[in-house]
């Protein structure tokens, strides 16, 4: 995008230190992703009507359009999240009714078998059997 040669050797240094300001920002302390999420999208909103030409507005069409995105993206993070939820809900009901039947771990290259004595809830539930926990995850038999 070109300077607007009616900008001001005063108003195009404050642009650019605004627009460096912002690019540092977005990167400082964390490595860059391949992807926008929904803080980088309301920063690039906010700096868009922040450094509009007055003369020359953006058109209600566009905001609308950007502010539909904008909500779309935050259904979509939304919904990612319950389904994570969901997911490790049922990872813990699945979890729960393996107490007291024989299962198979996967664990390095090896299984270690074994009656599941106890189960521990959470994000990423795990089986007590033969006195050690294993990653619920790593079952891959089970039988009665």
């Amino acid at each position: 995008m070109e300077p607007d040669p009616t900008m001001g050797g005063s108003e195009l240094s404050r642009l650019k230190s605004q627009t460096e300001q912002f690019n540092r920002s977005l990167h400082s302390g964390r490595a860059p992703k391949q992807e926008l999420g929904r803080d980088d999208f309301l920063k690039i909103l906010i700096t868009q009507l922040q450094n509009q030409d007055p003369t020359s507005p953006m058109e209600d069409k566009e905001f609308v359009a950007q502010m539909a995105q904008f909500s779309a993206l935050e259904q979509m993070t939304n919904i990612a999240g319950e389904f994570h939820k969901l997911s490790s809900l049922l990872s813990q009901g699945q979890a729960m009714q393996l107490v007291g039947r024989t299962v198979e771990v996967q664990q390095g290259e090896g299984l270690v078998a074994g009656v599941v004595e106890q189960v521990t809830t959470g994000e990423f539930p795990q089986v007590k059997l033969n006195g050690s926990y294993y990653d619920y995850e790593d079952v891959v038999r089970i039988s009665q």
